[in-house]
């Protein structure tokens, strides 16, 4: 009984890091994108997939970056990371992912 829910507490750990993960290779590659065409993509088309489990990021341009949430079902966690002045909750440092529950504190990177 007590191997249950350390399991489900691994697996829900490693949803997280994952999910941070492919905030961080969002980044990557947005700023790749920027660096050849001079402006953000919306939708990168192949050149971007999330990992096995995880929903592809919802992005927002904004005035002078932009901005990605990813929200897992199966952990209740919200991950979110931006670029430019307009922060994306839970992240508060530019480029930094940051992941919350509902009704809990913010986790950052």
């Amino acid at each position: 009984m007590i191997a249950i829910p350390k399991l489900t507490s691994l697996k829900g750990r490693a949803q997280i890091a994952a999910m941070k993960s492919d905030l961080r290779n969002l980044v990557t590659l947005e700023e790749t994108y920027f660096a050849q065409h001079l402006q953000y993509a919306i939708d990168l088309g192949g050149a971007y997939t999330a990992s096995a489990g995880n929903p592809m990021p919802t992005i927002t341009l904004t005035g002078d970056g932009w901005t990605a949430t990813l929200t897992s079902v199966s952990t209740g966690q919200t991950c979110a990371v931006f670029m430019g002045s307009t922060p994306a909750s839970p992240a508060t440092k530019e480029g930094a992912p940051a992941c919350t529950e509902s009704g809990s504190v913010t986790v950052t990177q």
